[in-house]
Parts: C-alpha cells; sequence; structure tokens
C-alpha cells in the first residue's frame, strides 16, 4: 500500500491541451436604413446622332474625335458643287418668271380700262387676268424651288445642332454619303453635362418603395447614392424624377430615372451604375463584420461560439452592406452573440477554443 501509494502519488499530472486563441466580437444591434441596390446604366440627357442630310461625296471633316463641339459648329462638308448649280437655277427661273409676271401685270392694267370703255373684249380681259395670276403663281413656284435649293445647299455644311462631345467619325472622307430616308450616320454628339441614371425594379420591388415611403416625390429620394464598379474621384447622388406609367409586361419591371450631374466629364453614357434606394428602416438590425461571412455549397454561413467556447457551424441569410465594412444579418444570428472575427481558415467546428474579445 505504501509504494503503491507513493507511485500514485508520483505520477505526473495530465498535461492540459493548449486551446488556439482567436479574436471573437459580439453581434451587435443597430437602427438603420433599408437600402435596395439596383444595376442601370448612364446615359446622357441629350444625344443626337449627325447624319447627312443631302446626298454627296464627303470632302471634309472639321473637328478633332472626341473633342467638345459647339452648337452651331460646322462638321462635315459634302460636296456642295450640285447644289450651287442647282441654286443658280432656280435663281433664274425666277427672274424669268418675275418679268413675266412684270409684263403680265403690265398687260392687265393696259387692257382693264380699253375694257371698261368697251375697246376690249371681255375674252381680251379673261386672258389678261388669267395670264397674270398664272405669271404670279410660277413665281411663287420658283420661290419655293429656290428656298427648297438653298436649304439643301446649306446641308452640304453638317453643323452640330447640340453642345456636347462628338464621338469618333463613322464616314472617311472620300465617301460618297446618302440623304434624306437613307440619311448615312456621320457622328453622334453627348450632352454629358447633365446625365440620367436609368434603372429597373420588378413591380413587386415597386410596390414596397412606395408602400414604405409614399413615393419618390419625397426628400428621401434626392441624393440618392450611386456607386460603380470602380471608385470615382468624387462621389456621386441623384435625384430621381421620372417613374414609367407602366409595367413592362414583358419583364415585370418598372423603369425608374434619376438626375445627376458631371461637372467633370469623368462619367460616360453607357456606364453601369448601382443605384442604392431607400424603402425602410430596420430599428433592431443585427450587425456583423462582413470579413467574418464565409460562403460554401450551402450557402453564406459564421463560425460562433456557444456557451462551452466551442466553434459552431452557423448558416446565415446576409443583407445589404452596412458602412462599407459591416453587414446586416436577416437570419441565423442573434444580438449579442459571439462570432469568430478574425482567422477563420484556422477553427472548425467542434473544437474548443480560448476567446478573445476585442470590444
Amino acid at each position: 500500500w505504501t509504494v503503491g501509494g507513493l507511485w500514485w502519488w508520483l505520477r505526473p499530472e495530465p498535461v492540459k491541451p493548449i486551446l488556439p486563441v482567436v479574436q471573437v466580437e459580439p453581434a451587435e444591434t443597430d437602427d438603420i436604413e433599408l437600402y435596395g441596390e439596383y444595376v442601370g446604366r448612364i446615359r446622357a440627357q441629350q444625344f443626337v446622332e449627325i447624319r447627312a442630310r443631302v446626298e454627296g461625296f464627303l470632302e471634309k471633316m472639321l473637328f478633332e474625335e472626341g473633342t467638345y463641339v459647339k452648337k452651331g459648329q460646322p462638321l462635315f462638308i459634302i460636296d456642295p458643287k450640285l447644289y450651287e448649280a442647282r441654286v443658280n437655277k432656280a435663281k433664274a427661273q425666277l427672274n424669268k418668271d418675275k418679268a413675266l409676271e412684270l409684263k403680265a401685270d403690265r398687260d392687265l392694267k393696259r387692257i382693264r380700262p380699253l375694257y371698261e370703255q368697251n375697246a376690249a373684249s371681255q375674252l381680251d380681259l379673261d386672258n389678261a387676268i388669267a395670264s397674270y395670276e398664272s405669271a404670279t403663281a410660277s413665281v411663287a413656284m420658283s420661290e419655293a424651288d429656290l428656298t427648297q435649293t438653298e436649304t439643301a445647299l446649306s446641308y452640304t455644311t453638317v453643323s452640330s445642332p447640340i453642345s456636347g462631345y462628338i464621338s469618333e467619325r463613322l464616314v472617311d472622307p472620300g465617301n460618297y454619303v446618302g440623304g434624306g430616308m437613307g440619311a448615312v450616320k456621320l457622328a453622334t454628339i453627348y450632352d454629358n453635362t447633365s446625365l440620367q441614371a436609368v434603372f429597373s425594379l420588378s413591380d413587386s420591388q415597386y410596390e414596397l418603395l412606395v408602400g414604405s415611403q409614399g413615393g419618390i416625390g419625397g426628400p428621401l429620394y434626392r441624393d440618392v447614392p450611386l456607386t460603380f464598379r470602380q471608385p470615382m474621384s468624387r462621389s456621386y447622388t441623384t435625384d430621381l424624377y421620372y417613374t414609367a406609367p407602366s409595367v413592362d409586361t414583358s419583364t415585370g419591371t418598372v423603369t425608374m430615372k434619376g438626375k445627376l450631374s458631371n461637372p467633370d466629364n469623368e462619367l460616360k453614357s453607357g456606364m453601369y451604375v448601382t443605384v442604392s434606394l431607400p424603402y425602410g428602416e430596420n430599428p433592431k438590425a443585427v450587425i456583423v463584420n462582413d470579413a467574418s461571412i464565409a460562403t460554401d455549397q450551402r450557402g453564406k454561413y459564421m463560425y460562433t461560439l456557444n456557451d462551452s467556447d466551442k466553434v459552431v457551424y452557423t448558416p446565415i441569410q446576409a443583407g445589404d452592406l452596412y458602412h462599407d465594412t459591416l453587414r446586416v444579418v436577416e437570419s441565423g444570428i442573434k444580438p449579442g452573440q459571439r462570432y469568430v472575427s478574425k482567422a477563420l481558415l484556422t477553427v472548425r467546428p467542434g473544437e474548443t477554443v480560448k476567446p478573445r474579445q476585442t470590444r
């Protein structure tokens, strides 16, 4: 007994395992505004396709591609020789018709007194009146023809109808361009000073918006945040001003538009944009660090700790991003529940750890 008792007394204490230290944080709650994110495109408030209005050979290009052009600035020259000749011909015809009108007027003024003195017949008077009216009509037709030919001549100089940034040329000088119904597109001008953010949302989302906020006329839909694929040099917001009067039955969506300024010409028509549209409030939203959320084949999950400091695999339903680094958790995490906030790859479910809480 003595020997046995001595041996038991000398037996070494069992070595306790060293628990891995992990950083944990409690899930917090906050009163947040709820946003829906909708992808759309930036579009110029005004853009115009420059097309040839008369046919002929393109002689000159008078601008640099991609530069700012002013309203009325000449852009292209179409060979004007044919149209100049038509104008000269129309002028000559007008002069001829005016001379005939003058002669007819003089004849009528001579015959009318003779008719009143019975020195000319009714037929002579009728012929004189008809000749004068015919000459007057010819003058009117020649004047209209001259206006038409002068207008066509003016179209040989293609000028900018608006101020804005012009695209590359689509037709090189030396090519034949057509006008009229087959008018050839030469370039496009974009007025980028005022832009639109155009996006669509489902009819159910639209109902949620108007039901919770009373429509887009209120201040909540002013200064709506916009984000782009890459950070821009400045922040952008939009003021919503347009809602489509009907739902597109082919897509089940409602189109909305917002205005935004572009003082630095940084934004271009056609760019993708994400519109963060507010639709309500959540006074007790559960907030966690976005970096603490992982994804596998089953969806989003987090590692939480139970009362025994064991790691628990916890599926969650993630919501919107909040203040850039936080994420709203719609389900799966309770307020105050501890979760692993760093080094997710160093822990595994069921493992007992030593938590270190930073706050």
